[in-house]
């Protein structure tokens, strides 16, 4: 079977598995855990990896169950993660600090289900194995390899409101934020922990402040938000136009890889 192929029916096999699994059983299987541990944020951690065993299953599959941190983008430098990540989300921090009252409600377990935990667990399955399973091993193209995983991803987020404007704007929000995550993720290196971080700096200064109770938000939120995500490509580019590392992304690396066409010649 040509690699591309197995690889694709793979990743998308496990990871309907995966979402099936997290669809009916999640809500279960937390309670159960709880019952044990007695700490909701511990159990929705636990859970996930759980749920998650379809996925890194698929992973080992395709590896030979060989170099998981390596094929998952977790072996990269998590200073650089976090630093970078910090300083392009700072606008974030100091806009909605002025702007909005700090959330009094805000409480360490909020904190941990909804930044710490959201962030390493959808960039670890959306990023680095929904995405990046089918564009760092195989010969399609960025475009193709992510809109699957951003739709999901963007579907996935529209319990947050019933208004049809407010789900136009959530949907948009997280599909362009699966897009650029995947990104960041590929231009540095395969470093899964930069969109780590950056995901949960984000999504730690938006529930840090009474900003909005979805992901959409209204003028000054996106405002400040926009200044970040000019922060993290433009900061990305720099980075690599002084260093004289080559875009990954490219007019060669769009729909498939050039040497695609290897395999019909």
């Amino acid at each position: 079977m040509n690699k591309t192929i197995k690889v694709v029916l793979i990743t998308i096999m496990f990871f309907g598995v995966y979402y099936a699994l997290q669809q009916m059983f999640f809500s279960d299987i937390r309670k159960l855990l709880n019952e044990f541990i007695s700490n909701i944020g511990v159990c929705h951690f636990i859970t996930y990896l759980i749920i998650g065993i379809p996925l890194f299953t698929g992973v080992g599959i395709i590896h030979k169950f060989k170099n998981f941190p390596d094929v998952l983008g977790l072996n990269g430098s998590i200073g650089k993660g976090f630093l970078f990540a910090l300083i392009c989300s700072f606008p974030m921090l100091i806009g909605y600090a002025v702007l909005f009252d700090f959330n009094t409600e805000l409480t360490f377990t909020r904190i941990l289900m909804g930044a710490l935990i959201a962030a390493f667990v959808e960039e670890l399955f959306f990023r680095g194995i929904l995405f990046g399973q089918i564009y760092r091993f195989t010969n399609i193209g960025f475009i193709l390899s992510i809109v699957f995983g951003a739709l999901v991803f963007a579907l996935g987020h529209l319990y947050q409101s019933q208004d049809f404007t407010t789900l136009v704007g959530i949907f948009l929000t997280t599909f362009l934020g699966a897009i650029l995550f995947a990104w960041v993720y590929v231009e540095w290196n395969y470093n899964l922990w930069v969109s780590i971080f950056l995901h949960l700096f984000m999504n730690l200064f938006w529930m840090m402040f009474s900003v909005s109770d979805n992901a959409f938000g209204g003028t000054y939120a996106n405002i400040f938000r926009i200044i970040t995500v000019v922060f993290i490509i433009g900061l990305t580019v720099l980075y690599k136009l002084k260093k004289g590392i080559k875009f990954e992304i490219n007019k060669n690396t769009l729909l498939m890889k050039r040497n695609w066409l290897q395999h019909f010649v």
